[in-house]
């Protein structure tokens, strides 16, 4: 997924799709011990692409809490 993609979603969005690749990463895991996984590259781009997403969340969390305190100010 490109970063744009994902700043596209809403917060909801981007944990579900958290969840979903992180149940990919497994499966593709699981292929790669039992030999069937045809390109080990793609669990690489399944775990960048859970960085980017935890980047992202991690981003619009503490915005909103400076903003929260702004706010307060």
């Amino acid at each position: 997924m490109k970063t744009k993609e994902i700043r596209a979603l809403s917060q909801n969005e981007m944990e579900t799709k958290l969840i979903e690749l992180k149940d990919k990463l497994f499966k593709q895991r699981m292929q790669k011990s039992l030999g069937q996984m045809d390109d080990p590259n793609k669990i690489r781009q399944t775990r960048r692409d859970m960085a980017k997403i935890l980047t992202i969340l991690s981003e619009m969390r503490s915005s909103d809490g400076k903003q929260a305190k702004k706010e307060k100010s």
